[in-house]
């Protein structure tokens, strides 16, 4: 296990050490705060009690949202909490925490004495004076440093109707999979919160434990502020940032959704923002965190659109191995964010915008299973991704929701041309998981030219804008017929080139070659006619 000092960010030495000297209470300013206690153990029996001879375990990481204390030799913390904390311990490598019957993490104690104040969706209710002792228990887990975990951008449910779908498109073909753990990266529900139950229930047939990212259609609009706007996300899934490790690798939830209201007119909007007291846990958790492990941040607003960005760049830039995760804007993208930036780090920062479930909110012409095509506004299928660690390496792989694991580019070609077309015909190639670290070329199986290089273009993928023009046209005639799709926009993955001129009339195969920026390859193909 990895040993750690105990760090205390400056401003709340005092409290601290009165916290660790048994004071019952101490107050910062004007606000009075009381310290908890307990204490982390081996729950030898998983009864989640502990039980006479359960061993204490040193050196373990509990936070209050902020401050970070070590577990002593015999198991125990202090941490000053108010009325409105959330007690959570950091899950150490080699250990687990006890789950829900939904497979949700249970690593955290609420603390909120007189409940979340009411709203549309209800928050957590009232819990009662502060327990003489929170306790959590931790059962050994073997993590390899090789693992698999599932990342799940905006499921975006706004019915039952719609976690149906879920069960459908995603769940069921990933029923026995391989990963050691799932994550939902915000957006959760779309508005409508009384989805989390019948979404996790879902998801939970999986048997992995599974965390989740806030996102903006996840939080409480009648919220006076960015506090309370969190309180129904609070009472399912707990506190809306938090870290833990797996293996060798270190993750960090963040919570990116700042809730406004204009204090004149009432009305509220999101933006991304992180905060400061969310930056002062994660500068505390980064400083306990060795620079050779990968650290991997999940959000759900890309990182490069959150107004306090210049904060958390500081904290990561100079680490050589970190990486961050969102989803949100409901397209496929790898970004490196450098100085133009603001970054200052010796390497551009890998963010990866991550696939979503709902595609594109769940629109378009159903398959012959009911379920919308749902089509990204880059071109990309709906889906989820999976991303592999070995150590301080990671690898993503993009996954088509319904599909072969194989189905990773989308050519499109005229099912005809005429022997002088051949040379002014255009081929396109939508490379899912494709980037600017990424090589694409094209061939004609059976003409003597060879590879082609494809040129990597910013531009709507052409078929695309076909299927939304030609799915309007439908929908002029009977509106109803199914949700409109999303406006078609520049895809960052896509790759073009000509036919070879001269193409001898005939039947032929072209074959696209993608090689990802992990130097692996995927290929394509597609028959089209030549006539005289």
């Amino acid at each position: 296990m990895r040993i750690v000092a105990l760090i205390v960010p400056i401003g709340v030495c005092g409290l601290m050490l009165a916290a660790l000297c048994s004071i019952p209470a101490v107050s910062i300013g004007q606000q009075q705060h009381v310290v908890a206690r307990g204490v982390v153990y081996h729950d030898a029996n998983g009864n989640r009690v502990r039980d006479a001879g359960e061993s204490p375990i040193a050196d373990v990481r509990v936070s209050n949202g902020r401050d970070i204390v070590v577990t002593n030799g015999k198991g125990e913390y202090e941490l000053p909490v108010t009325d409105d904390t959330i007690i959570f311990v950091i899950k150490p490598s080699g250990w687990q925490v006890p789950m829900s019957d939904d497979q949700l993490p249970q690593f955290y104690y609420v603390h909120k004495p007189n409940g979340s104040p009411p709203s549309r969706y209800p928050g957590v209710a009232p819990t009662g004076p502060l327990p003489a002792s929170i306790n959590f228990p931790l059962t050994p887990n073997q993590e390899p440093e090789e693992f698999k975990a599932l990342l799940f951008g905006d499921p975006q449910p706004r019915n039952q109707q719609e976690v149906d779908w879920i069960s459908h498109d995603v769940v069921e073909e990933l029923l026995g999979t391989d990963a050691s753990f799932g994550v939902t990266l915000g957006d959760i529900a779309f508005d409508n919160l009384n989805t989390f139950d019948a979404l996790n229930r879902s998801i939970a047939l999986l048997g992995i434990p599974w965390y989740n990212v806030i996102g903006n259609h996840d939080i409480n609009y009648d919220s006076p502020d960015r506090k309370h706007s969190n309180e129904t996300f609070e009472r399912v899934y707990g506190p809306s940032y938090y870290s833990f490790d797996y293996g060798k690798v270190h993750f960090i939830v963040v919570d990116d959704i700042e809730w406004r209201v204009n204090a004149e007119t009432g009305k509220g909007k999101y933006v991304g923002g992180i905060g400061e007291d969310q930056l002062a846990f994660i500068k505390t958790d980064l400083a306990q965190i060795p620079e050779d492990q990968l650290v991997v941040l999940m959000m759900h607003i890309p990182l490069n659109n959150v107004t306090d960005r210049h904060g958390l760049y500081r904290l990561i830039e100079q680490r050589p191995f970190c990486i961050s995760i969102s989803g949100h804007t409901h397209h496929h993208e790898h970004v490196w964010i450098t100085s133009e930036d603001g970054w200052e780090g010796p390497q551009p920062h890998h963010h990866i915008i991550n696939v979503t479930v709902c595609g594109s909110w769940w629109s378009g012409a159903p398959d012959e299973r009911g379920i919308p095509h749902t089509t990204m506004a880059d071109g990309a299928p709906n889906g989820y991704s999976i991303i592999s660690f070995d150590g301080v390496s990671y690898k993503l792989d993009f996954k088509a929701a319904g599909r072969s694991a194989d189905y990773q580019i989308e050519i499109d070609a005229p099912e005809q041309i005429s022997f002088t077309e051949s040379g002014d015909t255009m081929v396109f190639a939508n490379v899912f998981n494709g980037s600017e670290k990424s090589t694409v070329q094209l061939r004609v199986v059976d003409d003597p030219a060879g590879w082609i290089p494809m040129q990597h273009s910013r531009e709507i993928d052409p078929k695309l804008q076909r299927t939304y023009e030609a799915e309007q046209q439908i929908l002029e005639l009977k509106p109803d017929a199914w949700r409109k799709m999303s406006r078609p926009k520049p895809s960052t993955h896509l790759w073009k080139a000509p036919l070879p001129a001269g193409l001898a009339p005939g039947v032929h195969r072209l074959e696209i070659q993608a090689t990802d920026m992990w130097s692996r390859k995927y290929t394509a193909s597609r028959v089209i006619r030549v006539t005289p």
